[in-house]
């Protein structure tokens, strides 16, 4: 148990900037998948994008987070960055539905790796009173990956093939893996793979301690599988030219507020934070539903981010408050299950219910607005707990 005041090393430093790149890394083509996916003639599987990476994400999570237990949280991380690595060079060469739709659910399986290492990690080197402000900042860093990916990949595609934007891509990943060389293992009594690791019994698939926020992530991020569908052709459809615009704005109206949610939660409590979050992220996507103009919809996509911007951290540190040591690896990606579930299952409903018509885009919009609002009822029922002594839950 750490109990320093501080979190700050060379190590955590190391972790966020190795967060940073692989994050722009694999958004970094995000804003162009859909017109790409319609030029290769798969136009009708737009909903595909971003559910078969986040199914293989999911899948992919109980291996992980059992890996990571059992050989270390760098290993992890270092999978899951070579993933983007293999597949964003793979882009180019397999241009046809059939090869895209295949490299979409390969490409999940990064998702499905780093971020559970590197949570893990984050949970191991930090002090549980510093828990929150610790992964608010980790995953500012994160989210700064994601708006700087969209809005480079945009421009990139602006200036240069789409295939460049794929290469690059891929070569951020590289850099991503060779700053985890730096970092030292964190996880005592490090086993050495081995085949049986891939044997799941039914209790290490999901950690029943962390069912609640989890089942509140779950609600909340159906709207971002929603946004990462719908918003490169609702950008398009309200004359916006950089469909990578829209992310890169919402994304960095999460950075400020992700340390400031995380340090209210360390104080407060998890549960008030989150219910702020879910009743913004109603009112964000209300107002992505009515915006008529682009500054309108750039408007919402701050609102959008903030919610983002508090539940994400937030979120984070609740899971590992509620978990035991020895099944960290375990309880996050129990966590990043229901996160992937989320954003899969609302990319998919999203695209049935627009169906390639201009006329639906409100409809798709409000939707996510009434999800999300059963995340807020919900968290009614939650009985809050202040301060995050891991002790509290044991």
């Amino acid at each position: 148990m750490k109990t320093s005041s501080s979190f700050f090393s060379l190590d955590f430093s190391l972790l966020c900037l190795s967060s940073f790149l692989f994050f722009s890394s694999f958004n970094m083509i995000i804003p162009e998948l859909p017109a790409y996916l319609t030029s290769l003639g798969g136009e009708d599987y737009k909903g595909f994008i971003i559910a078969l990476f986040t199914l293989s994400a999911g899948l992919s999570r109980p291996f992980s987070g059992k890996l990571a237990d059992k050989i270390g949280r760098i290993p992890v991380m270092m999978i899951g960055a070579s993933v983007c690595f293999v597949v964003g060079m793979l882009y180019p060469l397999l241009s046809f539905v059939g090869g895209f739709l295949f490299l979409r659910f390969a490409h999940g399986f990064s998702t499905g790796f780093t971020p559970t290492g590197a949570s893990a990690y984050v949970a191991d080197i930090v002090p549980y009173q510093k828990r929150g402000e610790a992964m608010g900042l980790f995953s500012l860093f994160g989210s700064m990956g994601m708006a700087a990916g969209p809005a480079i990949g945009g421009w990139l595609a602006t200036l240069f093939p789409l295939e460049t934007v794929f290469y690059v891509s891929a070569f951020t990943a590289i850099f991503s893996i060779l700053i985890l060389l730096k970092l030292k293992e964190t996880l005592p009594n490090k086993e050495r793979i081995s085949l049986n690791m891939f044997k799941l019994k039914k209790d290490e698939i999901i950690e029943k301690r962390v069912l609640v926020p989890s089942g509140i992530l779950f609600l909340c991020a159906f709207s971002f599988g929603v946004v990462l569908t719908i918003i490169p052709d609702f950008s398009t459809h309200l004359g916006i030219e950089n469909k990578g615009l829209f992310f890169g704005v919402f994304t960095l109206s999460s950075l400020g507020i992700r340390l400031l949610a995380g340090k209210t939660s360390d104080r407060y409590g998890r549960v008030p934070v989150m219910r702020a979050a879910s009743a913004t992220l109603v009112c964000a996507m209300i107002l992505i539903g009515l915006a008529e103009s682009k500054i309108a919809l750039m408007g919402s996509g701050i609102l959008f981010g903030c919610a983002v911007g508090m539940y994400s951290p937030t979120t984070a540190a609740w899971v590992v408050d509620l978990s035991l040591e020895q099944f960290r690896g375990r309880a996050l990606a129990t966590m990043y299950i229901a996160l992937e579930a989320g954003i899969g299952i609302g990319a998919l409903v999203s695209g049935f219910l627009f169906a390639n018509s201009a006329d639906n885009f409100q409809l798709v919009f409000l939707s996510s607005a009434g999800i999300a609002g059963l995340a807020f009822v919900g968290l009614l029922f939650v009985r809050n707990k202040q301060g995050v002594a891991l002790e509290e839950y044991m």
